[in-house]
């Protein structure tokens, strides 16, 4: 955590002085809140086991303990700023092929915070285009145990955090008065012992000039090597949120 508040003293730094083509208009913000119903995948491996668990998606509401996911942005002329973070906790069990175990269980808490610096590059009134760079951190107490069967009981578990930088690339298309498409995508980590991306995708509703309902499709994925363990993460599922705007 002490590598998280580092970083991102570091980025507001340098954030305090903005280019002059920034100050060419006022901050315009926005804050949304939202539900990302996934299904969730997590494998632990090293060199003596692997052990992995899914939780479908029809089953993710039932399994989640604790939950919350939201975004702040802000822009000034050409250049905004992102922060999205998403906290989850799961409990659950899944049966196991074979008697060789009993069952799976599962104890997944993750947390993900994303922050971005993002440039517009395209301005049209057809589409607009922004590039994006900063930081993914990823914190997750992960553990997973199978019971004994006619074999004795296995765990493996992840209790680490870790920074990965990211690059990424943002594109909104108006379908109308009212409805705009978004699509983001980003790239992290840049390496075999660390590696993340995500995909993004929704349809957006203006209610008025300050609520937007928006729904969609999100995918992420986190690979990282911590402790001898290979982590494996991924979620992907429907998006649904509301947005403010002020």
């Amino acid at each position: 955590m002490s590598n998280l508040l580092k970083f991102v003293g570091s980025l507001a730094l340098a954030l305090s002085a903005p280019p002059v083509l920034a100050q060419q208009s006022t901050w315009e913000y926005e804050a949304t809140v939202y539900l990302f119903t996934a299904e969730t995948k997590t494998s632990i491996a090293n060199s003596d086991r692997k052990i992995q668990s899914t939780l479908s998606f029809s089953d993710a509401l039932d399994n989640l303990d604790v939950a919350f996911m939201g975004t702040f942005g802000a822009r000034k002329g050409k250049w905004s700023i992102l922060a999205d973070y998403m906290y989850t906790d799961l409990s659950f069990g899944e049966a196991t092929p074979g008697d060789a175990f009993g069952e799976l269980k599962a104890d997944v808490t993750t947390q993900i915070l994303n922050g971005y610096v993002a440039y517009r590059i395209y301005d049209d009134p057809a589409a607009q285009i922004d590039v994006a760079g900063g930081f993914r951190w990823f914190s997750t107490d992960s553990n997973l145990t199978l019971t004994p069967g006619k074999e004795k009981g296995r765990s493996a578990s992840v209790d680490n955090d870790w920074i990965d930088p990211v690059i990424g690339l943002r594109a909104r298309v108006p379908l109308s008065d009212r409805w705009t498409a978004t699509a983001f995508f980003d790239y992290g980590g840049f390496s075999s012992d660390s590696e993340s991306w995500q995909a993004l995708i929704t349809a957006d509703y203006a209610l008025n000039e300050n609520w937007v309902l928006r729904g969609g499709y999100r995918y992420i994925s986190m690979d990282h090597t911590t402790n001898g363990n290979d982590f494996e993460f991924s979620q992907s599922g429907l998006i649904l949120g509301a947005t403010y705007r002020f």
